[in-house]
């Protein structure tokens, strides 16, 4: 009884996490502003972590959890690499 209300918890929230990552990707698309298409990157790569997670979850695979690592630390960079071309004109000094 528990573990298929893990299961059915563990669908929805890969539905939701999927949803909002259509979502940024439609902002990403749409946005009027630079700033608003950093923030949409931004948002996707943080979703494509949660979704990882998730599916390391649900598919029992500690391999998952190193790749959603690995998956925020080059979101994390290139977020700051990002702010620092839009905010400097260079990304290195």
């Amino acid at each position: 009884m528990n573990f298929n209300i893990v299961l059915l918890s563990l669908n929805i929230a890969v539905g939701a996490v999927t949803l909002a990552m259509a979502l940024c990707a439609w902002r990403l698309a749409v946005g009027p502003h630079i700033t608003d298409r950093i923030l949409a990157i931004d948002t996707l790569y943080l979703n494509a972590v949660a979704l990882v997670v998730l599916l390391g979850i649900r598919l029992q695979t500690p391999l998952l959890f190193e790749t959603a690592l690995i998956i925020a630390m080059l979101g994390f960079v290139s977020t700051v690499a990002l702010a620092r071309y839009l905010s400097r004109g260079d990304v290195i000094e």
